[in-house]
């Protein structure tokens, strides 16, 4: 049964895409990530569909009334 594994990392998008393109082209079975609590996420590569890496969120700054 596929399902969606999404988390947080501290990790640049340009760190997870190098991780995840390494782990594919070397045939590695796992991909390690870390998330932003300092949990590990592992994925088996044969079971991967697809990674969607979104953009770090920017802090915001604003004054309202």
């Amino acid at each position: 049964m596929a399902r969606e594994v999404a988390f947080e990392s501290a990790h640049t998008p340009e760190q997870v895409r190098g991780v995840v393109s390494d782990a594919l082209s070397s045939g590695q079975q796992l991909i390690e990530l870390e998330d932003d609590k300092g949990g590990t996420v592992l994925v088996p590569t044969d079971a991967l569909a697809y990674v969607e890496i979104g953009a770090q969120d920017k802090g915001r700054v604003g004054f309202g009334r």
